[in-house]
């Protein structure tokens, strides 16, 4: 089956942009409808349609592979690809798949996305320098930098996987799923969505917080989120958040909404892999009140066998998963 984290697709922004200026009646202060559409008809084609609609990439996937399975999109903003392989795992757990194709896409880079990450103060002001704006954990912290892209990974049976006779890179052991149930723009103060979350996640897998090597943090760059998010994790890990080490791939990648829990977590596979903590970029000026260890600049070698990976969206959703080397018995 496929089943992915998605939002609203690219829109056609240019023309319909052009459509608007060229139907606005100054004397009367209103649209010209008739005005409108006959442009919009000149301009734009049905498959402006298809290309917002958010299963589509889903459904693309499923004519390229020709996967007749369940087909699914999540739509939980910034934490849509995390809850996808959540979901697509307790699938495979209940014997309703035994591959799912899941991860995440997503594109906001256009007129109507920037803009509006823009009014709701999210987005970093550092135009001037993009490589460097997007310092989570940083006291000069002011935003995150939008991204775009894609992430997929193969989730499947452990039966299912030996069959094929595939290199088997990482096995996922547990996930954790809360609301917030608060605002739809902010994190609850108490990061109580968060613990639950976290707390979820690990029961599930069945381990203490002492067994996680590495977290893979939400770590936006917002001033917001990344003190409630080390507030989680303080909560949760008790005396163990002190030595756990913890990082922001977007610091690195950006914020790719959608489809950045998938990209982060093919960050931990590779951690894994290659028993390399991923860097918290541009930490030159930590926060004081942030005293965990961010793994600030520069990658480090460490043994790295457990990991966890925290995806927070707007409409206040949690998901976290745990994944871990995998051994045969």
């Amino acid at each position: 089956g496929i089943y992915l984290g998605a939002g609203e697709g690219g829109v056609d922004s240019d023309n319909f942009f052009e459509a608007i200026v060229k139907a606005w009646d100054d004397n009367a202060a209103r649209m010209d409808w008739s005005a409108w559409a006959k442009v919009a008809f000149s301009k734009m084609t049905g498959m402006c349609e298809l290309e917002q609609e958010p299963n589509m990439p889903a459904s693309h996937i499923a004519v390229l592979t020709g996967a007749r399975g369940q087909t699914r999109s999540c739509l939980t903003a910034c934490a849509a690809s995390t809850q996808a392989i959540g979901e697509a795992a307790m699938m495979i757990r209940s014997g309703r798949a035994d591959v799912m194709i899941t991860g995440g896409a997503h594109s906001m880079i256009h007129p109507l996305g920037v803009s509006g990450f823009s009014r709701l103060t999210a987005l970093s002001t550092r135009n001037d320098s993009p490589e460097t704006a997007s310092r989570p954990f940083s006291a000069s912290r002011d935003g995150f930098v939008l991204g775009e892209g894609a992430a997929i990974v193969i989730l499947e049976s452990l039966d299912s996987a030996k069959k094929r006779g595939v290199e088997i890179l990482a096995e996922l052991t547990g996930f954790g799923s809360s609301s917030d149930a608060f605002r739809v723009t902010d994190m609850h103060e108490e990061a109580r969505g968060a613990v639950q979350a976290i707390n979820s996640a690990l029961a599930d897998a069945g381990i203490g917080c002492e067994k996680i090597d590495y977290i893979s943090t939400h770590g936006t760059s917002t001033t917001e989120n990344d003190s409630i998010e080390t507030k989680a994790i303080k909560t949760v890990f008790g005396e163990h958040a002190k030595t756990t080490p913890l990082s922001s791939p977007k610091s690195m990648f950006g914020h790719l909404i959608g489809a950045t829990g998938c990209a982060e977590l093919i960050t931990c596979i590779l951690a894994i892999r290659d028993n390399i903590l991923p860097p918290t970029m541009n930490l030159n000026d930590p926060d004081p009140q942030l005293d965990l260890d961010y793994v600030p600049n520069k990658p480090r070698k460490a043994n790295v066998d457990t990991v966890m990976s925290e995806s927070f969206g707007f409409g206040g959703q949690n998901n976290v998963l745990i994944i871990k080397r995998y051994e045969e018995n």
